[in-house]
């Protein structure tokens, strides 16, 4: 009996909450009576920082198509497959973290699909060979940091020089292009003289150690 008055409580509790007011329940809709005077961002540097968000999904999206091009059946270079879908998380976080600053600065009040849309399709789907693959993805990293170059230096104008993100920039994305350019332009280097006498080999051998963390 006492199970049953439990249950009896717990019933009209929730009865009661169902039936409680409509002005009770949340909403998400937005509020527009915000005061938007905090929102001070240059025109163009906020559209340079929507545009990167997109080139990181895209740079992830062609590290994707590497770790599944490497992880076939017919290629089978699981070490080669880890990296560069590793690579592809790094390049989305990238772009998350953009957009998460965009956000805290009240620049994504309405248009946040608008950055997950027309991201351009990968045409590459297979590589020859390792190093062409590495060489493509130092390519690539390349190209990302000359990107956010340009977002610092439209950043930086003489008009509205916004310190905060340009720092941001700096410390969080710069030093881990450099690092990362680094880091391929070695393995690069290493896979090359592996497959200088004994291309198939040596491959493989480069391909164990990435796997294993050795390199």
């Amino acid at each position: 009996m006492r199970g049953l008055g439990i249950i009896f409580v717990i019933v009209s509790l929730f009865l009661g909450i169902s039936g409680a007011d409509d002005t009770l329940k949340c909403t998400t809709m937005p509020v527009n009576n915000i005061p938007e005077d905090w929102r001070k961002m240059n025109d163009p540097c906020v559209a340079i920082l929507k545009k990167q968000v997109k080139s990181e999904l895209t740079v992830a999206m062609s590290y994707l198509a590497m770790g599944a091009y490497f992880s076939r059946d017919t290629v089978n270079r699981p070490g080669f497959s880890e990296f560069f879908l590793k690579s592809a998380s790094e390049e989305r976080e990238h772009g998350i973290k953009i957009m998460e600053y965009l956000l805290m600065r009240g620049q994504l009040t309405s248009d946040v699909t608008e950055l997950l849309t027309r991201v351009p399709r990968v045409e590459r789907h297979t590589w020859h060979t390792g190093v062409e693959a590495l060489t493509e993805a130092l390519k690539l990293e390349q190209e990302v940091t000359a990107r956010i170059r340009r977002i610092i230096e439209t950043c930086e104008s003489k008009d509205f020089n916004d310190y905060h993100l340009v720092d941001y920039l700096t410390a969080e994305f710069l030093t881990e292009q450099y690092k990362g350019q680094r880091d391929l332009a070695g393995k690069i280097s290493t896979l090359g003289k592996m497959t200088a006498s004994q291309k198939a080999l040596g491959e493989f051998l480069f391909d164990k150690k990435l796997l294993n963390n050795q390199l």
